[in-house]
């Protein structure tokens, strides 16, 4: 055998060599004897699937043998696969459970060493931060202020760097330095006097900035500002350099002279634009540099001699002497111009002069109603005036006020004629025809053309097309009551205010008018709006209250008011409350049997009328004549029978001390009205001013009973027993009414009071609470609380109230009580604001009243408004009017009486 002879079996396998695998033999190998898993070579031979030198190798040998993503991802999922999936997943959340609280623990005992050796700032100070809860109010007022611990230190830094310190120097001291004729390099810190220099407004002074801004920039001139040019808005530019300081020297400089580079920029790169001329020239102006000024707007004259504004502001730079010159150098040029004219004539000394101006202006402007204007007005003699208006009217026919002026000095019968040709002239002008309705008016015999003159005028203009609306109108008509045109300002009304308004609004739009014109104190005006509004709804309650109210606010007499009222009862003679107006109209300036007389009519065509009958009873009775009085009651229980006529029957026999009769009709009128809470209301006082308390609780123990619904029956009942000092009934009787009336205000108000009394005022704060949660928006609950609270309290009490309820009258009363003393500004402005939110609320009116009379202020504007408001209800103001004591008194003097006995604070 050869030595050079390979041996086989010493020579490596190839890649890929699997034993036997050519003749079909199977068998197993191990991962080590393969290596990665991958498809063994083909039957085509083993060197077929041999790497060349320089290949890379496959990427599959690199995949990970437990990710079976690529080895199974093919495979099959069933539900043997399925079931070992979920078992191994239960062992897995099992042995996870089993150390969890290992885990935690560790995790635990890992974050506590962290915040040992890293402890917070809060963690520090926790122990500190629990001791403050026993630091006592005036350990926490004595505690000293934090100081500013950087300033000491700010401070010697400053005085060490003082030497080294240096300072802008601001253009205002350049521009003073520069107007001395020197220059310094250096600022003197010592001044002239002596005084030192406040560095600190020369470091400020940089800051200000000029009042001409140039905010209008022209940014859309490109091509200006290519070449190196700047566009400025000389209109804006003029209105701020008017708008300047009239002392340049205290202008920035430094912005004045670039505003000027700018300028002067525009004027030459436009040198046709005048108001560049005109800005330029004022910024010298501004400046204080008026000769360059003139210099300036001199040469604009020259650039642009076709501009009137360029002359008129020359004329203005100059003087008067210069001006006149140039005057007369700018009418040459603008000859057509009536502000140039107009502002020549202002410059001459004397009256002829001036008419003399205008004459030559008149030459070139016949047609300029200005200029005849002007002449008209230089006139002193009226026939010259009359011959210039005539001239005028014929050269400009079109000026309706040239034409007003004519007629206006004209006699009555040459106005008619100017007019009349005024109106040929002036096709659509409303101004004419009223005119032409005024001159009537003024003659006394022909007041009744007035109406058919204006009525001529409207369907004129309404032809003509020139017919403004209803608003106009009105305004027109204002304007003739202002000038004392009464018949004319009705005329407009009457023949304009249906115009454009639909059928089914006349009502509601006319009303609406009429209220904004009285709002403007064009009283007249509205007048003439009711009347035609009455016109076409002549049984309207609604407008003939809206005109009553108005004759008796602003009505010049009592007549005036009876005439209209007497107007209402006849358009409306059903109306109660037209005829109970009338009577108490009569009577309250004496006129009984004027009063009497009305409501004898009042009986006619309300025959069954309770208010009629109590209305006769309270005027004989305001009469003397009692007995008279006792038998019109008699005959009112018969025909008219109603509980409110029994109630006024029992109050009248009471009122004069017949209280066994009172208790007759009360024992009547119960079986007739077993409700009537009122007449249970009367019998258990009587038994009260009696001294007979048993009486008095049973008649109220029979009231609630019959009427529980009657709030101020249960308060009449609490109140006996807390007088008596039976507290735990008065508190059972009004829990009792709590029950029955919910979320009463008045019933929550006497538990509160009654706790209070009783000494237990935590028990009210309780009971307050309770009730401001059950009546949130109660005025009288929310004052009841403010007066409750200490005085230091009191304020922040009162904005949490107005809050809730800033429009109840009796919160606005507490906080204006609250301000009595300290800012009585402010009571009285709280005090109307209480009366404006409601008129009815007499305790308002006693507090106002009472106030004004404190400080010596005049009080009958308030008793003026007060009989005209006529209140009702309150807290305290029914309690004076009931009062016995004050029967048949006038409602002026119980607010008198009332003012006077009221206590000023709580």
């Amino acid at each position: 055998m050869s030595n050079n002879k390979l041996s086989f079996l010493d020579m490596s396998a190839p890649a890929g060599y699997v034993p036997g695998l050519g003749r079909g033999a199977t068998g197993f190998t191990t991962r080590s004897d393969i290596g990665p898993a991958r498809a063994g070579p083909g039957t085509e031979g083993a060197g077929d699937n041999e790497k060349k030198e320089g290949e890379e190798d496959d990427e599959e040998r690199f995949k990970d043998p437990e990710n079976d993503t690529g080895l199974f991802a093919n495979a099959d999922f069933d539900a043997d696969d399925e079931e070992a999936e979920r078992i191994y997943n239960a062992i897995d959340e099992r042995m996870a459970e089993r150390r969890k609280a290992q885990r935690e623990a560790r995790e635990k005992a890992e974050q506590d060493k962290f915040e040992k050796e890293n402890p917070q700032i809060k963690s520090q100070f926790a122990d500190l931060k629990r001791n403050l809860e026993s630091v006592s109010t005036e350990e926490w007022l004595n505690l000293p202020e934090v100081g500013d611990l950087t300033r000491k230190r700010k401070r010697q830094r400053k005085e060490a760097n003082a030497e080294n310190r240096f300072y802008a120097v601001p253009d205002t001291v350049l521009s003073g330095v520069r107007t001395s004729g020197t220059m310094e390099n250096s600022i003197d810190p010592a001044a002239a006097d002596g005084a030192a220099t406040d560095f600190r407004a020369i470091s400020m002074a940089k800051d200000r900035m000029l009042g001409m801004k140039l905010d209008q920039l022209n940014t859309k001139d490109a091509k200006t500002a290519a070449n190196g040019g700047n566009s400025v808005d000389p209109n804006g530019y003029l209105t701020s350099v008017d708008n300047g300081p009239a002392n340049g020297a205290l202008a920035d400089v430094g912005d004045i002279r670039r505003v000027r580079h700018l300028l002067e920029n525009m004027v030459k790169s436009k040198p046709k634009e005048p108001s560049a001329w005109i800005t330029l020239a004022r910024l010298e102006e501004y400046a204080q540099k008026k000769v360059r000024a003139r210099n300036v707007i001199k040469e604009g004259c020259e650039k642009c001699p076709r501009n009137e504004d360029v002359w008129l502001e020359n004329m203005r730079l100059n003087e008067k002497h210069n001006a006149k010159i140039i005057a007369a150098e700018a009418v040459q040029f603008n000859p057509k111009s009536v502000n140039i004219w107009v502002a020549a004539a202002d410059l001459e000394d004397d009256v002829v002069s001036k008419i003399r101006v205008v004459q030559k202006a008149l030459e070139t402007n016949t047609q300029s109603d200005t200029l005849w204007k002007k002449l008209v007005g230089l006139q002193s003699d009226e026939k010259k005036a009359k011959q210039y208006l005539a001239s005028a009217v014929e050269h400009v026919p079109l000026s309706e006020e040239l034409w007003l002026t004519l007629a206006q000095l004209e006699t009555a019968a040459n106005a008619r004629k100017v007019l009349n040709r005024a109106r040929k002239a002036l096709r659509v002008s409303r101004a004419v025809w009223i005119a032409a309705a005024r001159l009537e008016e003024q003659d006394k015999e022909k007041t009744e053309d007035v109406d058919k003159i204006m009525s001529k005028g409207v369907r004129e203009l309404e032809k003509q097309g020139g017919l403004p609306d209803r608003s106009q109108w009105i305004e027109d008509a204002e304007k003739c009551e202002e000038n004392g045109a009464i018949l004319t300002c009705h005329a407009i009304i009457k023949a304009t205010l249906g115009q454009g308004v639909e059928e089914e609004d006349r009502k509601a739009v006319w009303m609406e008018d009429a209220q904004a014109v009285i709002n403007r104190q064009s009283f007249e005006t509205a007048r003439a709006i009711y009347a035609y509004a009455l016109h076409h709804f002549p049984q309207s309650k609604s407008l003939w209250l809206a005109t009553v109210q108005l004759e008796r606010s602003h009505g010049e007499n009592k007549e005036a008011l009876w005439q209209v009222l007497d107007k209402a009862v006849r358009a409306c003679p059903t109306t109660e409350e037209f005829w109970l107006m009338y009577s108490r109209e009569k009577s309250s300036i004496g006129d009984i049997p004027g009063a009497q007389d009305v409501l004898a009519r009042a009986f006619e065509s309300n025959p069954n009328s309770e208010n009629i009958w109590i209305a006769a009873v309270n005027l004989e009775a305001q009469g003397g004549k009692f007995d008279v009085a006792s038998k019109l009651l008699q005959r009112a229980r018969k025909e008219a029978g109603t509980e409110r006529v029994w109630m006024k029957s029992v109050l009248f026999e009471r009122q004069r001390d017949n209280l066994n009769d009172a208790l007759k009709l009360i024992e009547e009128g119960l079986k007739l009205f077993p409700q009537a809470d009122k007449i249970h209301m009367q019998k258990g006082q009587i038994y009260e001013s009696r001294k007979d308390r048993q009486s008095a609780a049973s008649a109220y123990n029979a009231g609630t009973k019959a009427c529980p619904q009657s709030v101020p029956l249960w308060i009449l009942y609490a109140s006996l027993e807390a007088r008596n000092g039976v507290f735990i009934k008065a508190r059972s009787l009004l829990e009792r009414a709590a029950l029955v009336n919910e979320k009463n205000e008045r019933l929550w108000l006497e538990r509160v009071r009654l706790e209070v009394q009783a000494g237990d005022t935590t028990q009210a704060n309780a009971l307050l609470a309770r009730a401001l949660q059950d009546c949130p928006n109660s005025g009288i609950l929310w004052s009841e609380k403010i007066w409750m609270q200490p005085l230091h309290k009191r304020n922040h009490q009162i904005k949490e109230a107005v809050a809730a309820c800033h429009t109840d009258p009796h919160l606005l009363i507490t906080v204006a009580r609250y301000f009595w003393t300290n800012k009585p500004e402010k009571a009285e402005t709280w005090l109307q604001r209480a009366i404006k939110a409601n008129p009815d609320i007499g305790d308002a009116w006693i507090w106002y009243y009472k106030f004004k009379k404190e400080r010596g202020e005049e009080t009958e504007p308030i008793i003026n408004q007060f009989k005209l408001a006529e209140p009702k209800h309150g807290l305290v103001w029914p309690s004076f009017v009931k009062d016995l004591r004050n029967f048949n008194k006038p409602l002026d003097e119980i607010l008198i009486l009332a003012a006077d006995n009221i206590k000023s604070s709580n």
